[in-house]
């Protein structure tokens, strides 16, 4: 497939689309950081799903001007590698129903332009790294806590794309003593990261969300503890420079106090760092939202208003910069019929 050269000079509009597991959410923006239009649905069955994003790029596209680009920050786990036959396609899921979904693809055939395509913690690493939490380092991991546990890690300020995107959230952490009893919820793994400490699981052992609990309340000082360890875990393996802690359960602001003595617990002195107060700036929250982090900050490289409008929507703080990142210099899409 061929595509018109992307025009420089004039504002670029782009078309973006957050993916998650719990509900969708679409933008289309320009280069400028302006939001010219944005909205958001319940994730439902595939085909109802993605004829509402497509028919929100369509219409505003044909208002607003041809897209440039579309990027797509997606819920995983994904098929990220371009020189497969199923790029832009979820794995295998929990989701209900999403498994062997095609994002990518469809989007390049029906808008004939560049699809930029990553993973949702992939795109918000990403985008804490140009405008929020890690704006001065290279080597930085995005963890959200919430309906799962995922994690994007940037090195040398590109996402890791290996045998997979990285699953963090699947790890094995050592079992709380007060959790000794609790089989876990991950429908794969049972009693792994996800499956103790996500969101579920905190509503599965307790009744409640970690909101509605007393401050004495054990869960705290458990789910404190098993962050603490994955945090520790990513030190000695990734050495990230900066450990960012986001999604719903973080909005909790009293549990990342919580966590930076049990992360100091568990690496036990062994870090080169000579004062152990640092681990403070080391695990830090997104600071590119609003909100409970359902708005992110906007801006092309530079903080500034723009009429406005200098807050937006997540999803385009995050694609833009895949789209700046990923779609000029990745090839899009393969246009192709996928047989299930």
């Amino acid at each position: 497939m061929r595509y018109a050269p992307l025009m420089t000079g004039v504002p670029r509009i782009f078309g973006a689309v957050e993916a998650g597991g719990t509900k969708f959410v679409c933008a289309i923006g320009n280069d400028r950081g302006d939001i010219l239009a944005q909205e958001r649905f319940p994730t439902a069955d595939p085909v109802s799903t993605l004829a509402l994003t497509h028919a929100f790029l369509k219409d505003h596209g044909r208002r607003l001007g041809s897209l440039a680009a579309i990027g797509v920050a997606s819920f995983g786990p994904v098929e990220l590698n371009k020189t497969s036959p199923r790029y832009g396609i979820i794995g295998l899921t929990p989701k209900a129903g999403w498994s062997g979904t095609e994002m990518a693809g469809s989007l390049a055939r029906e808008f004939r332009c560049p699809v930029g395509f990553d993973t949702d913690v992939n795109a918000a690493a990403l985008a804490e790294r140009r405008w929020g939490a890690a704006r001065d380092v290279e080597n930085l991991v995005y963890v959200t806590i919430g309906t799962g546990i995922g994690g994007g890690v940037v090195v040398d300020g590109a996402p890791i794309h290996g045998l997979m995107h990285p699953e963090i959230g699947h790890i094995y952490p050592r079992r709380h003593p007060l959790d000794l009893n609790f089989e876990g919820v991950c429908p794969f793994h049972g009693d792994c990261l996800e499956g103790v400490a996500s969101g579920p699981a905190i509503l599965a052992r307790t009744g409640a969300t970690l909101q509605a609990l007393d401050e004495t309340h054990p869960q705290w000082d458990i789910e404190a503890d098993y962050l603490g360890q994955l945090c520790a875990q990513l030190v000695v393996t990734v050495s990230p420079q900066r450990i960012i802690l986001g999604g719903g359960v973080m909005n909790q602001t009293r549990l990342l106090p919580l966590i930076r003595p049990r992360l100091r617990k568990w690496l036990g002195g062994y870090r080169s760092r000579r004062n152990p107060d640092r681990h403070r700036p080391l695990c830090r929250r997104p600071r590119t939202r609003r909100e409970c982090g359902r708005a992110w900050r906007l801006g092309a490289g530079r903080r500034r208003r723009t009429a406005g409008r200098r807050l937006g929507l997540r999803c385009y703080s995050e694609i833009s910069q895949i789209t700046s990142h990923l779609i000029e210099a990745a090839p899009p899409a393969p246009v192709r019929t996928v047989v299930r």
